[in-house]
Formats: C-alpha cells, sequence, structure tokens
C-alpha cells in the first residue's frame, strides 16, 4: 500500500565531492590514531617478548636486538603515515572547516541566484496577472451614469432623468449581452428589449423569465457572454465592485450635481483607468442637470 522507496536527494557534484573528499579525510585521521595506539602496544610487546619472555634473545643484528629493528621499522611507517595525515589535519583544522563551510554556502547561493533568474520577479508576476485580466475581460465595458459624489441609486431606482444618457445607454447596449444583479434585474418594468440578459444571483432557484440567462457569479456571467464581442455590466453597486477588477472600459455619464443616496459606484482610479474622452452638455428641457459622458480605458 505504502511505497518504503526512499528518493534520492539531488546535491551538486562538486558539493558532493566536496564532502565525499572530507569524510575521507576524517577517516584517514581516525586510522593514523589507531596506527599510534597499536604502535605503542606492539613496541611494549616487543620488549617484554624478548628481554621478559626471553623469545628470540639469541636473534641479534650487528649486536643489536631484532626488536629494535622492528620498532624502527614500524616507526618508519607510523612516521610515513603522520605525514601524510599531517597534510589533511592541517586542512580538518577550524580554517578548514570554515574554509569548506564557505564553500558550500558560495556554491549554495550561486543555485538559489540561478533559480531566481529563473523566477517570475513581482513586476513579472503583475504583468502576466494583467495579461490574464485582459484575455478573460477585453471587451467587458461597465457602463454607468454617476453624480458628482458618485452616487448611483436609492431604493434600488435612479436618481435623476437624462434624456440623452438614456438613448446613449440603449445605442451602446443594443444587441449585446447585458450583465446585472438581481435587484437591478428586478427594478426593470420588463426586460430590455434586442438584449441578452444575464442575471448574477446567489438564490439557487431564482425563477427568472423566459430567455433571462440566471448565473451565480461574476466568472460564470462572463462565460455565458464570451461568444458576445462586446458584453456590458450595467449594475448594481456590488456587481460593478466586481467588475471594476476585471473590465477593460468604462462609459461613465457624470451628473454634475450630488444626490442622497444609498448605492454608490466606486472610486475611479487614475492609475489604473485612463480617460479617453469627456464630452460635456448643458442641461436642457430633456436633461434636468448637466451632464458629461466619459470614457475610460484600462491602462
Amino acid at each position: 500500500m505504502f511505497s518504503t522507496k526512499k528518493s534520492n536527494p539531488q546535491i551538486d557534484q562538486e558539493q558532493l565531492e566536496l564532502i565525499q573528499n572530507a569524510q575521507k579525510r576524517i577517516r584517514q585521521k581516525k586510522r593514523l590514531y589507531t596506527h599510534f595506539v597499536i604502535f605503542l602496544i606492539g613496541s611494549v610487546l616487543f620488549i617484554v617478548l624478548n628481554l621478559v619472555l626471553g623469545f628470540g634473545e639469541n636473534v641479534k643484528l650487528f649486536d643489536t636486538n631484532w626488536f629494535v629493528y622492528a620498532i624502527l621499522a614500524w616507526l618508519f611507517l607510523l612516521l610515513y603515515h603522520t605525514f601524510n595525515v599531517f597534510i589533511t589535519h592541517k586542512f580538518m583544522g577550524k580554517d578548514w572547516e570554515q574554509s569548506q563551510l564557505e564553500k558550500l554556502v558560495s556554491k549554495q547561493k550561486q543555485r538559489i541566484d540561478k533559480l531566481k533568474e529563473t523566477l517570475p520577479t513581482k513586476e513579472d508576476t503583475d504583468l502576466n496577472e494583467s495579461k490574464k485580466k485582459t484575455e478573460l475581460s477585453s471587451n467587458l465595458t461597465i457602463i454607468v451614469a454617476v453624480a458628482e459624489n458618485n452616487a448611483i441609486g436609492k431604493d434600488n431606482q435612479l436618481l435623476w432623468h437624462l434624456s440623452d444618457d438614456l438613448k446613449r445607454f440603449k445605442s451602446l447596449t443594443s444587441g449585446h449581452h447585458i450583465i446585472m444583479g438581481r435587484k437591478t434585474f428586478e427594478s426593470f418594468p420588463q426586460p430590455l428589449p434586442n438584449r441578452t440578459h444575464v442575471v448574477i444571483t446567489k438564490q439557487d432557484d431564482y425563477k427568472a423569465p423566459h430567455g433571462i440567462i440566471v448565473v451565480n457569479s461574476l466568472k460564470d456571467a462572463l462565460d455565458s457572454a464570451k461568444e458576445d464581442n462586446q458584453p456590458f455590466i450595467i449594475g448594481g453597486g456590488e456587481i460593478y465592485n466586481q467588475s471594476l477588477k476585471v473590465a477593460h472600459k468604462i462609459e461613465l455619464t457624470r451628473v454634475h450635481h450630488t444626490f442622497e443616496a444609498d448605492t454608490f459606484f466606486p472610486k475611479i482610479d487614475n492609475s489604473i483607468w485612463k480617460e479617453t474622452s469627456n464630452v460635456y452638455n448643458k442641461r436642457d428641457d430633456k436633461n434636468e442637470f448637466d451632464y458629461s459622458f466619459l470614457t475610460y480605458i484600462r491602462k
């Protein structure tokens, strides 16, 4: 059921060589200590065998007991071993350990720097996110009429009557999908002609007239309108808030008056949106307030 196979850690070849070399040096040092201890014990044993137990007491070379030559030969091997490990011991000191650590840290830092080069920067991430948003909603337009204090409605009703604004709304949205919240849809006496209505509601069993598309989120609404080359967001306040994050254009009618309201349009961030058109109009017998038609494009 469960695998016991362990994955082999990936390690840089040069780092692996450094580690293996350090392990080899440690083993050499341990063997030298063992050699030295055995040399001392063996030398004492040779002397005891010859002088105390009389083993080989008649064996002499140049009038010198044999164990002296044996000890000298062994001593030569010990000195040779010591010489080799002396260099190792020098490397294995604190300075050597520090230098090896610095090498390992340096190698690791180089690997991290290389890895960072392959990772996207915050600017790249922001750009990619912006591109994703553009791909998702490059044809999405918010259309709204807003007072000087950003008021857009009260009690689910408009606060003014501007004939030219209604004509502009009809001209721009006819033939397209209009996306709205449930309350905005219910404020219409009847569905608007020559437009596909997409209603966003949290109610799973919401009943709408035939031909009305009902969805539960802005994403679903955009998916339902993806074949439209110019879908519109027409309200209300919460839907405007959400769509500002993904829309590409804002068609805004600025009513030059302030109103008491319960629903407001978010403040337009000039660092994100660029004003590309601004046409001022004076009030007349069909338009009760001065107003301007403005167009904003996402930068």
